[in-house]
């Protein structure tokens, strides 16, 4: 399954739409005033289905997920010079990005993989395409851009 995962122009918050291949948009997140960075997703009928919440007084960026109003894990950055990873905790799912920060890969603990992330460069707005591997991981790859994206934000890239 392949998605585009667009930030909007003009928002006062973070908020991106999210394209399936056709161009329909399959969700949208819009940005909450919180302490850190609160993401809430919304399907393509506008019911919420998930939560991405940033947990402020931590040394590396983490971020609680929920999907509905149930916790489900975290994903959270791990200490490295080079390359980025991130360490999800409710699936054991290892992420890891190139050293530019633009692509990452998600595998499993199997070393299968779980998903694409590559940013496309010039454009006005964050823009990444996301190939998964499976629908069902659909919601929980999201908000692992989701929370890549806002960690980038938050540490000034």
């Amino acid at each position: 399954m392949r998605l585009l995962f667009k930030q909007r122009f003009l928002s006062w918050f973070d908020s991106f739409d999210i394209y399936d291949e056709e161009g329909n948009t399959v969700f949208t997140v819009e940005g909450r005033l919180a302490w850190g960075h609160k993401l809430e997703i919304m399907n393509a009928a506008g019911e919420h289905i998930g939560t991405v919440q940033e947990e402020v007084l931590t040394f590396l960026p983490r971020f609680a997920l929920y999907v509905g109003d149930e916790y489900v894990g975290e994903i959270k950055k791990e200490f490295t010079f080079f390359k980025p990873s991130f360490t999800l905790n409710c699936n054991d799912w290892q992420v890891e990005g190139d050293w530019l920060e633009w692509d990452y890969q998600v595998t499993d603990p199997d070393g299968n993989l779980v998903m694409t992330a590559q940013k496309e460069l010039l454009r006005w707005t964050d823009t990444y395409t996301l190939d998964i591997a499976q629908p069902e991981d659909t919601l929980l790859c999201l908000m692992i851009v989701l929370a890549i994206d806002a960690a980038k934000c938050s540490s000034g890239n």
